[in-house]
């Protein structure tokens, strides 16, 4: 059982790629909190008509640094592009990971230009932002998925392979939509925090059931919700992976963290509520978020290996006949 990994320059590297890239993700989350969206005006790629902002505000700081750390993201990930060609083969699957790493930050840097040049940031309560948040928040998430594979594959994972694992494939494929579906509905009840603050949970729990409000408020309930069925599905699911894969080394570890971090995940969205959101608990939660997803692509990827046992693992009778009727 192998379980070192084998850490070129190249592999680390990647996971500094992954891990800065985490740093500037959070740091979006103080630019949206504290309403420093618009901080730079409606100009992109300069800040206010200028490359650097002379006598700037509090927010266009904020607004100015978040551009630049994402700019610094850009190039990042644009080294990893080249060292990948210069050191890999042509068809090489690191080649092939690293360009789509390429794809998805350059998605995400449009994604963030579209939002300032249509004014969907600061006070903007719109559905159009609400949408374009989603976008925003999956292409993330995609982008984390495939940099964290690229850092994998580099360090010595296995190729993934789908032949054989239909049953385990179409779980994880459930997951990954019950994450999405819990990130984005967490992004949008964080907007509406922003948007519209209340000083009390009673006050806040009132504007949520409240026909009045407006439509993120009431929408803002659902995140709990999702929040607690897709975790405990995630619990049995690694429950049911580390029963089946006892033998693997990183298929357990990554399923046993998970598990801890969807627990730690539970008690940080419970203080988060508790509290009223404040910007510290959101970017521990926005954290802990990217975490538990970074996990569960790792926690994957060892489970969909060549060598992996799920190839010819039989799913439990109840849950064959749950996932038929779905």
């Amino acid at each position: 059982m192998n379980t070192e990994l084998k850490l070129s320059g190249f592999a680390r590297y990647a996971w500094f790629v992954l891990a800065y890239n985490i740093v500037v993700i959070l740091w979006g989350v103080v630019v949206r909190a504290s309403l420093s969206g618009d901080g730079c005006g409606q100009y992109w790629l300069t800040c206010g008509g200028e490359v650097v902002p002379s006598a700037p505000q509090l927010k266009t700081v904020i607004e100015f640094s978040h551009r630049v750390t994402s700019g610094l993201a850009f190039i990042a990930v644009l080294v990893l592009l080249i060292w990948a060609f210069r050191k890999f083969a042509k068809g090489d699957l690191m080649r092939k990971m690293a360009f789509a790493s390429f794809v998805f930050i350059t998605v995400e840097a449009l994604v963030g230009a579209v939002l300032v040049l249509f004014k969907l940031v600061a006070l903007n309560p719109s559905i159009i932002r609400a949408f374009s948040m989603t976008a925003h928040l999956i292409n993330t998430f995609i982008l984390l998925a495939v940099l964290t594979l690229t850092a994998w594959f580099a360090s010595g994972g296995k190729p993934l392979s789908f032949r054989g694992r239909g049953k385990v494939s179409w779980l994880l494929a459930v997951a990954v939509f019950g994450i999405l579906l819990v990130s984005a509905s967490g992004s949008l009840a964080a907007l509406s925090s922003t948007l519209f603050p209340s000083t009390t949970l009673t006050e806040g729990l009132a504007k949520d059931f409240s026909e009045t409000s407006h439509i993120l408020l009431r929408l803002r309930v659902s995140h709990p919700i999702l929040s607690v069925s897709v975790g405990v599905f995630l619990i049995f699911l690694t429950g049911w992976i580390k029963s089946k894969a006892k033998e693997s080394f990183w298929t357990n570890r990554w399923a046993k963290v998970l598990t801890i971090l969807v627990g730690v995940q539970f008690l940080s969205g419970a203080l988060t509520l508790l509290t009223l959101a404040p910007i510290v608990l959101q970017l521990i939660h926005l954290l802990l978020a990217d975490m538990v997803w970074i996990t569960f692509v790792l926690m994957s990827a060892n489970v969909l290996t060549e060598e992996s046992s799920f190839a010819e693992a039989e799913f439990p009778a109840k849950a064959q006949t749950s996932l038929s009727e779905v």
